[in-house]
């Protein structure tokens, strides 16, 4: 009367799923230097922790007795696991069956994931190392027919965007759907040497457009390092589970919750001395912005996404007093630090992140404004720019400003919502105005330089008379800025805001107006 048999059956058709696609395919995949996918959930997740669905679903052949005669697991993982204790859902492909393409997989299981991370409200990671969503050519003569294709489940992809955090890992060459699935998400990451993306493969691509390329070449590291296409790039793929674990550990699971915030060693009224010093009197000379960050925000808990694309412009996760944070900076290393339509496509897609998982936004401002020159006018820079602005105007969530140094244009003044309360403090060599005062005293006073006898000498004496108007101080005065502050002392004042900050959180719970886009 038992049913034990049945049992005994599922063990032993979760045991050949566990084989994946034989010894074979699995020590080859090992050759290329990759992880088996079993290898990569365990890896990714909690020891213990993952439980998996639909472990046996596959393709499976019977005799005329009804007696399976062989069976090749499906080449799509999923189930649920645990990371640093939290729930989250994992969606994985299995290179070596089938060499990841649809036409080997259940289509209902990558499904089920993404409604699983829906319905459950939890963060979805996807392993990618597939293809596209139709198979191979081969299908078509098997099945007799074509079809409209359709993007599976894109639906809960696209909704999934504006109610869980959502991460793609490109771990192979990954081409067509599979792209896109590691792009449609809040952060994406690739493994050097390893992994390659692109919307069509390089026998597609030769045919296509007659370009003769190998993988590498189309779609590898050195493609994508500032493509904007993926946001990190790193040399393992432990390495890879480390940036997806960081990266959740900021956001809550879901738009319903907040970020949690954690106990922090690092002493909120820490004092960094070299502060004072950091940014040149010299206006022309830049400095290095990365040093400055981490005398601000908590030690050790900087991560930063997209470093080399629109790389004027830096987007990062960080901690202030154990909460996690947004900021903006820029690098004036970088064209001046000034918005490219990279920054601006930067900007947007970062603000719309921190707006959709309540993550309050530290910005910290040296913006020279929106590019300029011939080249950053055919680009149509400024429609970006003013995109940009838009989505700040939108951003709901606290937000700070810090002015480092410059504050001049359109960008600069679009920047930071500026119409609000706007918390904005400005350290001593803040220099701001509708454009630099080196370039506008030639604008202004032109014909008098032109009808000078001397147009060098009136052009420094000009010069020196603005110097002492475009003092920040005298902008204080008049309460355009409402405070010049100490930058020794930004860390204290920040650790104090974050906390008011967390306590306007409750307020933008639940999902914002749009859907977040990747």
């Amino acid at each position: 009367m038992s049913w034990e048999p049945e049992i005994d059956e599922l063990k032993e058709r979760e045991k050949e799923a566990y084989k994946m696609g034989g010894e074979k395919n699995v020590t080859k995949h090992w050759s290329k230097g990759k992880l088996n996918v079993r290898e990569r959930i365990h890896r990714l997740l909690d020891q213990g922790s993952f439980h998996e669905f639909g472990a046996i679903a596959g393709k499976t052949t019977y005799d005329e007795n009804g007696e399976r005669r062989s069976f090749t697991p499906a080449n799509f993982l999923l189930g649920t696991g645990r990371i640093d204790g939290r729930k989250v859902v994992v969606g994985a492909d299995d290179f070596t069956v089938r060499g990841g393409a649809a036409d080997g997989s259940i289509k209902g299981k990558q499904n089920y994931s993404e409604k699983m991370a829906n319905e459950l409200q939890l963060p979805i990671i996807r392993l990618v190392d597939g293809t596209g969503g139709g198979g191979s050519v081969k299908v078509l003569d098997r099945e007799g027919y074509t079809y409209i294709p359709v993007n599976p489940a894109w639906d809960y992809v696209v909704e999934n965007l504006g109610l869980v955090p959502v991460v793609g890992a490109c771990m192979g060459s990954v081409a067509g759907l599979g792209a896109a699935r590691v792009t449609a998400s809040h952060f994406s990451v690739m493994v050097e040497e390893t992994s390659q993306l692109f919307v069509a493969g390089p026998q597609i691509v030769n045919f296509g457009v007659g370009q003769n390329l190998t993988k590498e070449e189309l779609g590898g590291a050195q493609v994508h390092r500032s493509s904007g296409a993926i946001d990190n790039i790193v040399n393992s793929e432990d390495e890879a589970f480390e940036h997806i674990r960081r990266f959740l550990s900021y956001l809550p699971s879901s738009v319903y919750e907040l970020p949690t915030a954690e106990k922090s060693e690092d002493d909120p009224n820490r004092r960094e001395e070299e502060l004072i010093s950091v940014i040149p009197r010299n206006r022309r000379r830049p400095y290095k912005i990365r040093p400055i960050l981490e005398m601000i925000f908590d030690i050790d808990s900087i991560f930063e996404m997209g470093k080399y694309y629109g790389g004027g412009t830096v987007t990062c996760f960080a901690r202030l007093d154990g909460h996690p944070v947004g900021f903006l900076a820029n690098d004036p290393y970088i064209g001046g630090g000034g918005l490219t339509v990279e920054s601006c496509e930067k900007i947007e897609r970062f603000v719309d992140l921190c707006e959709t998982f309540h993550l309050p936004i530290v910005n910290l401002v040296d913006q020279p404004g929106i590019a300029v020159g011939l080249e950053a006018e055919k680009r149509g820079t400024i429609r970006k720019g003013v995109r940009t602005i838009a989505a700040i105007y939108q951003t709901k969530v606290p937000m700070i400003e810090i002015i480092i140094r410059r504050v001049f244009g359109v960008g600069g003044a679009g920047i930071s919502n500026r119409h609000g309360l706007n918390l904005r403090y400005a350290w001593p060599s803040g220099d701001w105005g509708s454009l630099p005062v080196e370039g506008g005293i030639q604008v202004a006073y032109r014909r008098e330089l032109e009808a000078n006898d001397n147009p060098k000498a009136l052009l420094e004496e000009l010069a020196s008379k603005m110097e002492s108007i475009r003092s920040p101080l005298r902008t204080a005065e008049a309460f355009g800025i409402e405070e010049i502050i100490d930058p020794r002392d930004t860390r204290p004042l920040l650790c104090e805001w974050v906390h008011d900050a967390y306590k306007l959180l409750p307020q933008h719970l639940g999902p914002r107006a749009h859907t977040m886009r990747p």
